[in-house]
């Protein structure tokens, strides 16, 4: 599912982006204008984009729906809002009682607190659902290794086909994933191995690759490795003037550079040219799980072959789906206390710009890391939605707290004082978010 690995430029870029910023937007505006419209009140405007109206349609139920010019954003007007961002009441006095119940500030509180609420929770849904998709589009690695399909190597061989069960590398045995990982850490650092397979009913002895070999598995996204326009696939043959045999070996040269260029010689699909990168400051989480910076060129080690799939149940797919929701959810809010704290650099923290190189080069790198990369866009936009700051759902949220708390809402005067501090609190990170943009390469 590789549709998009030759697109690029910026006119690409900005269109994935605003792809994926699209339906995030109408995902989290539409968890508030459902809920509000089940909690009995009443949305005059569903809009997608902030600015001129391209298109709009009015339902039966009164509500305009629109596309407007400037499609980074989208909101809801709620009948009684005075616009379509303040918590500041519209004039409602000459409503009646039931007409005032169907307006955002006529409403009860637990009404107009759901309504709120359900932005990001709708982010959430969206994101656990990408997360789900995925799983079952591309299914879990079978408990037996497998063999799903072989890479193209530069050497003889590999005599390893499809199906392949590896039941032993060089004479140990491998029953399962587990043992498959801990058998191929401890392997020696040579070209080919030899394999024991089970071949149908047949069990025989065959030679193939370092099951580690350097092959790119993935390249990441916004790295020096995809700039310089590395593949999944490709084999890595020298690097900085060494024979590489392994993928393990790469970390060690790639450190020892010290952020000066490497030069790469790789091999792909039966032809071999050289390339150099320079590699990049990463902040990235170690094997005891503390926050470090490391260079890096921005590429995943992948198997000598792909893994054979098998598909995930429904339980299952629920289970890793919200693990994995969970592990991007404490690994964001982790980062942000670091960023906070000054303990790794804010140049991990992406701004406009960032976000849209981040999206093309998702694209690029496939659909379902596109998908993959929305899901981390949305879960984002729910974290960040949350966060009590005034003009921010989270904000509203306190505000409703307060209400709750002293049985009154907050005062016009003290409304106003709140939200021109959290706008200019937005608008603020927002700056300094486009400035690590443009000063962090």
């Amino acid at each position: 599912m590789d549709i998009f690995a030759a697109i690029g430029g910026t006119a690409w870029t900005v269109f994935f982006f605003i792809v994926a910023l699209s339906i995030i937007v109408f995902v989290h505006e539409y968890g508030h204008y459902i809920v509000g419209r089940w909690s009995g009140i009443h949305s005059e405007v569903f809009s997608i984009g902030f600015g001129p109206v391209l298109f709009s349609r009015t339902d039966k139920r009164g509500t305009r729906w629109q596309i407007a010019a400037i499609p980074f954003g989208g909101y809801v007007k709620f009948m009684g809002d005075a616009d379509a961002t303040s918590v500041k009441a519209g004039d409602i006095s000459g409503l009646s009682a039931e007409e005032r119940r169907h307006t955002m500030t006529g409403a009860p509180l637990w009404a107009r607190a759901s309504t709120v609420l359900a932005g990001p929770v709708a982010n959430f849904i969206l994101t656990f659902v990408l997360l789900a998709g995925i799983l079952i589009v591309l299914g879990v690695p079978r408990e037996e290794p497998t063999v799903g399909a072989m890479r193209d190597f530069p050497h003889e061989g590999p005599t390893l086909i499809e199906g392949d069960v590896i039941v032993a590398i060089e004479g140990q045995p491998t029953p399962d994933r587990e043992t498959f990982g801990t058998v191929v850490g401890d392997l020696p650092a040579q070209q080919t191995m030899a394999y024991t397979v089970r071949r149908g009913t047949d069990e025989v002895v065959v030679t193939g690759p370092h099951p580690f070999a350097p092959v790119v598995g993935e390249v990441i996204i916004r790295s020096a490795a995809m700039d310089a326009g590395l593949q999944s696939g490709d084999v890595i043959l020298r690097a900085s003037g060494q024979d590489v045999t392994t993928f393990s070996q790469l970390p060690d040269i790639i450190a020892t550079s010290k952020g000066d260029p490497v030069p790469l010689t790789i091999w792909r699909s039966g032809e071999t040219f050289d390339l150099t990168l320079t590699p990049r400051v990463r902040t990235v989480e170690d094997e005891t799980g503390a926050f470090v910076e490391r260079y890096q060129i921005g590429i995943v080690a992948g198997l000598a072959f792909e893994p054979a799939t098998r598909a995930t149940g429904p339980w299952e797919t629920v289970t890793l789906a919200a693990s994995q929701m969970w592990r991007m959810t404490t690994g964001t809010l982790n980062g942000l206390g670091l960023m906070i704290s000054g303990a790794i650099s804010t140049c991990n923290l992406s701004g406009a710009i960032g976000m849209a190189e981040t999206m093309g080069d998702a694209a690029r790198n496939g659909v379902e890391s596109f998908i993959g990369m929305m899901a981390v866009l949305s879960l984002g936009v729910g974290i960040l939605n949350l966060f009590p700051i005034p003009v921010l759902d989270g904000g509203h949220l306190v505000f409703h707290a307060y209400e709750a708390v002293m049985r009154r809402p907050p005062s016009e005067r003290a409304l106003r004082v709140l939200m021109t501090v959290g706008m200019t609190l937005v608008i603020s990170l927002m700056v300094f978010a486009l400035s690590r943009d443009l000063i962090c390469v």
